[in-house]
């Protein structure tokens, strides 16, 4: 009797394991002309460490059995914090000399979103695009507006000038210069950064944010603001983010069309993401990639350009830093 109570209980204990959902992340910090000939060795080790602070870190929110959207926002915001990347203390100037932010946040279990754009004085836009989903009625605020709203939240913001990188004011007068050449110019490093995870309660959640293209004009918004464009997460198939030549990423409706085809074609995650970033965006002229993860903990990162920072933990446990087309 002993025996069969102890098999019994080894049986259901391994089904109960065999049952407890998986957890993954993957993020990227943008996609464009990365070539390893115009990297330095420091350069691409700040890169990869930085990627790994971030995906580590959203990773233990996870196993300590945090949210998805927590892990989202915890990796997005050290990337934020960081001046590799185009988001947050590393954005862009646009045409006036001024950084403008954008970001937005979706969870996949209730399909609520949240976004902003074109906010000057957030140190962490992810934030404030969370806060926008969690406490008001509304998806998206842009400008003043926004800005008002997080003084209303609490949510910290710096003076415009926390944004100003040698780095970025050496890439705008660069631009500004070919400009006044008349030699037509095209930022072909399209530097957002964004995350996706699945926690153990299967909740997957997706966010992105960006500084935007470079000497942007007429209050410009690309796609990472935009639910279903550049963020998109539902647990019925998939969460996304994605880097890339925005104005096309809003009219392929990249995000979303990548989860319906899952949805509604039963394409694998793979095989979705490649059909829309591959061949419809290559066929529209558009550049960029997206990184992605399905309900089941699959990971995928495709992208038409020669590089595209981005790093994953899978459902395995198995930690990917990567740069080029490798």
């Amino acid at each position: 009797m002993f025996r069969w109570l102890l098999l019994a209980s080894l049986v259901m204990s391994t089904a109960g394991a065999a049952e407890t959902p998986p957890i993954a992340i993957v993020i990227h910090g943008g996609a464009g002309t990365i070539l390893k000939s115009e990297m330095t060795a420091e350069k691409e080790a700040d890169i990869r460490a930085k990627l790994e602070q971030s995906i580590k870190a959203g990773h233990q929110v996870l196993q300590d059995g945090g949210s998805s959207l927590d892990a989202v926002t915890t990796a997005i915001r050290i990337l934020e914090d960081s001046p590799l990347f185009n988001a947050g203390k590393g954005a862009v100037f646009n045409a006036i000399g001024q950084n403008e932010l954008d970001a937005s946040i979706m969870d996949g279990e209730t399909l609520n979103a949240g976004a902003v754009a074109g906010v000057k004085t957030i140190k962490n836009p992810i934030d404030l695009a969370r806060t926008v989903m969690t406490h008001s009625p509304h998806v998206l605020l842009v400008g003043d507006g926004a800005e008002e709203f997080a003084k209303n939240q609490g949510i910290e913001q710096v003076d415009p000038r926390y944004f100003h990188t040698e780095r970025r004011l050496r890439q705008l007068q660069k631009i500004q210069a070919k400009e006044k050449l008349r030699a037509e110019y095209r930022d072909s490093w399209f530097s957002t950064v964004g995350a996706v995870a699945l926690d153990k309660a299967g909740n997957l959640a997706a966010g992105t944010s960006t500084g935007g293209t470079a000497n942007k004009r007429w209050g410009r918004v690309g796609d990472s603001p935009i639910i279903g464009a550049g963020t998109y997460a539902n647990n019925q198939s998939c969460g996304v983010s994605a880097t890339g030549h925005g104005e096309y990423f809003i009219r392929a409706v990249v995000a979303y069309s990548i989860c319906a085809r899952m949805q509604f074609e039963n394409l694998s995650l793979q095989q979705a993401a490649a059909r829309v970033v591959k061949q419809e965006l290559v066929e529209m002229g558009g550049s960029g990639g997206v990184i992605a993860l399905d309900k089941d903990g699959e990971v995928a990162m495709v992208f038409n350009t020669p590089g595209m920072y981005r790093a994953a933990i899978g459902r395995d446990g198995t930690l990917q830093i990567k740069i080029y087309q490798d």
